[in-house]
């Protein structure tokens, strides 16, 4: 872990722990984020909610008789064991492991951002027979909310040819899973989308104290052209042609007579 994402869980609290970022903390974590909270009266009063939402992450059991042998059964199922302060006089004992991303169906929208490309592949082949249509449309839907998916089926012995789609991808950083198909092969490449920054409104922010409500301000460019449009200018005499002339003359009204009597007026011209 690098010194960023050690600055970050540092700073993270209970009352900032979301069903998201409660994937990037680990046993030990909760426990400190429960016992530096233990004197707070907000969470105190909500302890429910934040208990659910360690819940969603995390395998949650509460000891009732504490004992060394109970603690012994538990960690050697992979839990981590300790105490948890309700006020200055009631203490409970909790054994806590972080839910395991075995399966698909554990993705989440939640978790999906938290796994690397390389768990991703991983569990989907534990999962795999019939290949990425195999899976239904809300588990694609998940993944590809995390992850650039693509996939080509090939015979085996055109698979790795070189310079193809296979040598590409991996050499651009995606994990692959192979997939037989008989004497051909399913390959499904995946790889971690980027974060991206939400876009913001911008906000037109008053000075004047008897202005309380500032006015959102947004930019009206309705009628201004797009950048792809093309301002032709004026007409130049020179470029007017035999066959563009009749665009740009005056057919005048729709009476026969008065276009018949214009256009002799033309020829005498």
């Amino acid at each position: 872990m690098n010194d960023m994402d050690q600055t970050a869980k540092k700073a993270l609290t209970l009352k900032t722990l979301t069903k998201s970022s409660v994937w990037d903390v680990q046993e030990n974590d909760i426990f400190r984020l429960l016992d530096s909270a233990d004197k707070d009266a907000e969470v105190k009063d909500n302890l429910r909610h934040y208990v659910d939402i360690i819940r969603s992450a995390f395998m949650v059991e509460e000891i009732t008789t504490d004992s060394q042998a109970v603690r012994t059964k538990y960690e050697k199922q992979g839990y981590k064991v300790g105490q948890m302060r309700i006020d200055e006089t009631q203490k409970i004992v909790w054994a806590i492991k972080k839910r395991p991303i075995m399966r698909v169906t554990d993705l989440t929208y939640e978790n999906i951002r938290h796994i690397s490309a390389a768990k991703l592949v991983e569990v989907l082949d534990r999962n795999f027979g019939g290949g990425w249509d195999s899976l239904s449309q809300s588990i694609k839907d998940i993944i590809e909310s995390g992850f650039d998916i693509s996939t080509t089926t090939l015979p085996k012995d055109r698979l790795h040819k070189k310079g193809g789609m296979y040598e590409k991808k991996v050499d651009d950083g995606f994990e692959v899973l192979e997939v037989p198909k008989g004497t051909w092969v399913e390959a499904i490449f995946a790889k971690a989308k980027p974060e991206t920054e939400k876009p913001r409104m911008k906000f037109n922010t008053h000075t004047d104290d008897e202005d309380e409500d500032a006015d959102v301000e947004i930019e009206d460019d309705y009628n201004k052209p797009d950048e792809d449009d093309i301002d032709f200018g004026e007409p130049n005499d020179d470029e007017i042609t035999e066959e563009n002339y009749s665009t740009m003359m005056d057919l005048g009204s729709d009476d026969p007579d008065e276009e018949a009597e214009n256009l002799a007026d033309y020829g005498d011209e």
